[in-house]
């Protein structure tokens, strides 16, 4: 589905946190965007992603060689299904989601009828601006997709600026969870212990609290199995 100059048409499905970014990611990787549905923060979006022509999903899809679908987790499967009953999804067609919980078995519908499913999750926490390009160049990002097409997930991933690691079908599930530990376990230790320092009189208890927590956060990941290294692209 390349262009012969090797560009993709990438359509973005999904214009909150993740969606927007994925694509100012791949346009700095050469690619072409085509498209990008309206969401819950347009103004935003359009920030990150100037230029953009914003359509309806199936017009998105109709344009794109690439379509990236980041929506909230609950989303997905009915979004791919009805895409699929609308007739919209196009043979040889890569289709990409986000989500950390979903492999590529969600995508079936889109499958069925030619499509090329991928599973791709940057390991950060969007903010949904711009630094979020920054983030990706010191991240990694979790892949799924058939044997057969897992270099060109792979390939995108590293052109998100991510080092892909390859996470089978069935420990997807787990996968989300060390996620979602590592996430709301931090935030909800944090938000706790600066609710104490302002109860203290600490004027800015996450400035206070910022160098404490990087560190402490940089020796339990190098006391972790495995050695902590930082992805090379």
């Amino acid at each position: 589905m390349a262009r012969r100059d090797g560009r993709l048409g990438v359509g973005i499905i999904g214009a909150g946190r993740v969606g927007p970014v994925i694509g100012a990611a791949l346009a700095g990787a050469g690619h072409a965007i085509t498209g990008i549905t309206s969401g819950s923060d347009d103004e935003r979006a359009s920030a990150v992603l100037p230029g953009a022509p914003v359509l309806d999903a199936l017009e998105v899809i109709r344009r794109s060689e690439l379509v990236v679908i980041a929506v909230p987790h609950d989303e997905l499967p009915g979004l791919v299904q009805g895409i699929a009953d609308a007739g919209g999804w196009q043979l040889g067609q890569l289709v990409l989601h986000t989500d950390p919980a979903y492999g590529i078995e969600v995508l079936r519908p889109a499958a069925e009828r030619g499509a090329i499913p991928l599973a791709v999750h940057p390991a950060i926490a969007f903010t949904g601006t711009s630094m979020d390009l920054r983030q990706l160049q010191a991240s990694f990002a979790a892949v799924t997709a058939p044997a057969a097409v897992l270099p060109i997930a792979q390939a995108l991933a590293v052109e998100l600026g991510a080092e892909p690691v390859v996470i089978a079908e069935a420990d997807r599930a787990a996968y989300a969870e060390a996620i979602a530990t590592a996430s709301e376990f931090s935030r909800a230790i944090v938000g706790q212990a600066t609710a104490l320092l302002s109860q203290v009189g600490v004027e800015n208890p996450g400035g206070y609290l910022s160098a404490l927590v990087t560190s402490t956060v940089e020796q339990a990941l190098r006391a972790a199995p495995g050695p902590l290294d930082p992805p090379t692209t």
